[in-house]
């Protein structure tokens, strides 16, 4: 049967895409070619979005039009919704697009599956629904800071306290059962993908697998966007000849996880579906399992593409966390899946694809803020 991937021109949907034909699979794509992601596509009605390989069914239309959803489930075995607005944001002025894009859109998507029959989903989710990674204390309990404060950032203390004894918490890996804690309003729309995801499936007995990407990276990331994540704006400055910008310390831990490998676990767990009792939604963290800091991240990029070194500015934005790295443990066991691009190798990939490119993202004084997908 044929697949659907919504968002499927984009970055990792496109790249979902690209692995199922690969595999021989029937590929629809539905795709609303926003004009803040696909901006020559939006200029250019009749062209086909870069990167959407030959034998794709594209349909053009947002997944908040019921008629077309419906339409586009039509023969469907199997959806991947990767459509939705991502990033941290501009400011809280970007709420009702979040919540409409994300939340709306899941919305509508679960009800016309409901309709058409449609019994599996893989919902593209996000690190962020963990607020703060996982921590541990002095005498190693497994600890929950509270959120940052201004005071503390304005200070240059980075690091999360226990919340009881005042003290700094030494960063662990999160896990699935982990606690959920959005800490911004992008976050808070994923928990609410998920559980729309959770609901349709119980209401349907359906299949649902969460796959909570970490930092996603590869050549075809977005450019000339403020919602890029931070490789892809670190990139863009060392294009236009300019340092890096690295916020807080350049400590903040991250897994960055190349895109090839976030499509192959969306393949995967499709094909483990089957496997999960009926009514179930089952998370997965999908990650590389390597810790990397914002900093170093940020020399290697500017070593690959022969660029000024970083510059660590002591900024910081309020909604970004400190430290966030998975444990994808789960998916490894449960999936036969296991990341194969090395983070030495997916850089250099990605540098050459920026290399001189002279792309604006990040232009507007955004900085390197922690997006994840």
């Amino acid at each position: 049967m044929t697949i659907l991937v919504t968002g499927g021109a984009g970055f990792i949907g496109g790249e979902v895409v690209r692995l199922a034909l690969e595999r021989g699979e029937p590929v629809r794509v539905l795709d609303s070619l926003r004009p803040d992601v696909h901006a020559a596509s939006a200029s250019e009605p009749e062209r086909l979005p870069d990167g959407l390989p030959d034998g794709v069914e594209l349909v053009r239309g947002d997944v908040r039009d019921p008629a077309l959803v419906d339409l586009a489930l039509a023969g469907v075995g199997v959806v991947f919704h990767e459509a939705a607005k991502v990033g941290l944001g501009v400011d809280l002025q970007d709420a009702p697009d979040y919540a409409a894009t994300n939340v709306h859109g899941t919305a509508e998507l679960v009800a016309a599956m409901a309709r058409a029959g449609v019994g599996r989903l893989v919902l593209a989710s996000s690190m962020v629904v963990y607020g703060e990674g996982a921590y541990r204390d002095a005498e190693g309990r497994r600890r929950r800071p509270a959120p940052r404060t201004v005071a503390d950032l304005d200070a240059g203390r980075f690091e999360p306290r226990d919340p009881e004894t005042g003290h700094p918490l030494a960063p662990d890996v999160v896990h699935e059962d982990d606690a959920l804690d959005p800490r911004n309003v992008y976050a808070l729309t994923k928990l609410a993908q998920e559980h729309l995801a959770a609901a349709w499936a119980r209401s349907t007995g359906g299949r649902a697998a969460l796959l909570r990407y970490h930092n996603v990276y590869g050549p075809r990331m977005p450019r000339d966007t403020p919602y890029a994540g931070v490789a892809a704006i670190f990139r863009s400055s060392l294009a236009r000849g300019e340092a890096p910008r690295v916020f807080e310390d350049g400590a903040q831990r991250r897994d960055f996880v190349h895109v090839t490998d976030v499509a192959a676990a969306n393949l995967a767990v499709a094909a483990a579906l089957d496997d999960l009792p009926a009514g179930t939604a089952r998370a997965f963290n999908v990650g590389s399992g390597t810790v990397t800091t914002v900093g170093e991240l940020a020399h290697e990029l500017a070593r690959a593409m022969d660029g000024p070194d970083p510059v660590v500015t002591g900024e910081y934005r309020l909604g970004d966390v400190r430290h966030i790295t998975a444990s994808s443990a789960r998916a490894r066991t449960e999936l036969d899946w296991a990341p194969r691009v090395p983070l030495a190798d997916g850089l250099a990939e990605f540098a050459a694809a920026g290399a001189g490119a002279g792309d604006r993202a990040g232009a507007a004084g955004t900085g390197p803020a922690e997006v994840p997908r």
